[in-house]
C-alpha cells in the first residue's frame, strides 16, 4: 500500500535536492556587488526617509489593491476551470452557484475599479 507513494516521495525528494542545490550553487556563484542603492529599504513604490516616523506614516493603498486583484483572478482561475469541465454533471444548481459567483467576482473587480487600482498614473 506504501509502495504506490513512492513515486511521489521520490518527486518530492528530487525537488527538493534542485532547490536546495540551486540555493548553495547560486550562493556561491552569483555576483556580490552591494552599494547604496541595492541595501536601500524599498517597499511598494515608497522610499523611507530617516526623519520618517513609519508608525505614523500614512502608505498609499494602490499596492494593497492590486494584490488584492491578483489573488481575486487567482480564485477565479481556481473555481472556473474546473467549473467549465463538470458543467454537464453539476446540472442547474451548478450553473446557478456559478452565476452567483461570478456576480461576486464582478462585484469586487467593480470595488477595485472604483477605488482606483487599474488607473496606472
Amino acid at each position: 500500500m506504501l509502495v504506490e507513494y513512492l513515486p511521489l516521495v521520490v518527486l518530492f525528494v528530487i525537488a527538493a535536492l534542485f532547490v536546495g542545490l540551486s540555493m548553495l550553487v547560486s550562493s556561491f556563484l552569483g555576483p556580490r556587488r552591494p552599494n547604496p542603492t541595492k541595501v536601500a529599504a524599498y517597499e511598494s513604490g515608497i522610499i523611507p526617509e530617516p526623519e520618517t516616523d513609519v508608525r505614523s506614516a500614512r502608505f498609499p493603498v494602490k499596492f494593497y489593491l492590486v494584490a488584492m486583484l491578483f489573488i481575486i483572478f487567482d480564485v477565479e482561475a481556481v473555481f472556473l476551470y474546473p467549473w467549465a469541465v463538470s458543467l454537464r454533471s453539476l446540472g442547474w444548481y451548478g450553473f446557478w452557484i456559478m452565476v452567483v459567483f461570478v456576480v461576486l467576482l464582478f462585484e469586487s473587480y467593480y470595488y477595485v475599479l472604483r477605488r482606483g487600482g487599474l488607473d496606472w498614473d
